[in-house]
């Protein structure tokens, strides 16, 4: 199984705990431990995502559920109405992002913020986030990593200018979060309130 390199440490740590309970004669405590190494592994699990692609299709960023698809005005990188498309990631949900759409970088913002839970519609303004407004062949693309109630680390990988591939690794948000899509307004959504999405592979709008 392929691992972010991010939880390497993480990874490390749980499988040292299980070790040093099982060397201390410690076996229900190790036993009880288990479940939590290798749910470190899963957490950080990182599969290859082939699925279509095209620049008249915009991919889904996240692992998770819709949580709400609404009409907003986004000011940053679409400059007017658009519409959110929010997928909320739980724990068990793989958290590596992918990249929507083919493009360039051309927005990037970290926000310090508070940790709400990451489905609750305050996360978007008050929650730690970053943004990434990509310019594509067919218009402008905002994503938004949100972090969420236990979450403590937001990773994006790249910086303006680069040009990014779609379905390519985007980023990593450590422990359970949100991943919100801003697209003009009148771009066609093929999802609705409570689908589940894979990153990478779950076609979630498409361009007119």
């Amino acid at each position: 199984m392929r691992v972010a390199p991010e939880g390497i440490p993480f990874i490390v740590i749980a499988w040292l705990i299980a070790a040093v309970l099982f060397a201390l004669g410690q076996t229900v405590a190790a036993v009880l431990w288990l479940p939590v190494a290798i749910w470190v592994i899963a957490f950080f699990r990182d599969p290859v995502r082939p699925g279509r692609r095209g620049d008249e299709l915009v991919i889904a960023p996240a692992d998770g559920k819709v949580v709400s698809v609404i009409p907003i005005h986004e000011p940053n990188v679409i400059g007017g109405p658009a519409t959110r498309v929010s997928i909320f990631m739980n724990v068990f949900n793989v958290h590596v992002n992918r990249y929507p759409s083919n493009g360039t970088i051309t927005f990037r913002r970290y926000s310090p913020g508070k940790f709400f839970n990451a489905a609750a519609e305050k996360a978007a303004i008050e929650n730690e986030q970053s943004d990434i407004g990509l310019t594509t062949p067919r218009g402008k693309v905002l994503v938004r990593q949100i972090a969420g109630l236990i979450a403590r680390r937001i990773i994006t990988d790249h910086a303006e200018g680069t040009v990014a591939r779609q379905g390519e690794r985007l980023g990593l948000i450590r422990f359970g979060s949100r991943v919100d899509v801003f697209l003009p307004a009148g771009t066609t959504i093929l999802v609705k309130e409570g689908d589940v999405t894979q990153a990478g592979v779950t076609v979630i709008a498409e361009w007119k």
